[in-house]
């Protein structure tokens, strides 16, 4: 029996993928539980229209993904931190929650996931920090280091 999977199933297929099954076990176990639909010309019409609404909606989130990240690809980043002596070694570190803490205050909703930092930057200077999007997109921003001035009232 011909069937379109609604979702995806082990070891049949993904959802909206055309699958042979037995009719006893699409009768008894998949019809029941809603997880497919019988291929005739009605649903095959359906299926089409599916797919198609489905890769208009990734356009768009592509697109959306793409103008993301053109803003914030060359964005630099201003950190200041407490240098601990002239070699301009930092007391903490910056890592990726204080960037996606600075990207935050500039407006940009990014993941601590998302930033790829191989290690903490413990001295001050200039960066590069790259930014992982979806649609394996990436982005580069800067990150400078600066040391962090005292205000003395």
């Amino acid at each position: 029996m011909k069937v379109i999977l609604l979702q995806d199933i082990e070891n049949i297929g993904k959802k909206y993928d055309i699958k042979e099954v037995k009719s006893g076990y699409a009768r008894n176990f998949l019809l029941p539980k809603k997880l497919i639909r019988i291929a005739d010309k009605k649903t095959l019409a359906w299926l089409e229209m599916q797919k198609e609404i489905k890769s208009q909606k990734q356009e768009e989130e592509l697109k959306g993904v793409q103008d993301f990240a053109s803003r914030i690809d060359g964005l630099e980043l201003v950190i200041p931190v407490k240098i601990a002596n002239e070699t301009k070694q930092a007391f903490g570190s910056v890592n990726s929650q204080k960037i996606v803490e600075q990207l935050k205050e500039a407006g940009f909703d990014i993941k601590k996931s998302q930033v790829l930092l191989e290690n903490p930057i413990k001295e001050a200077g200039e960066y590069p920090v790259k930014i992982k999007l979806d649609h394996n997109l990436e982005s580069e921003i800067r990150v400078i280091v600066t040391e962090e001035k005292e205000v003395i009232e």
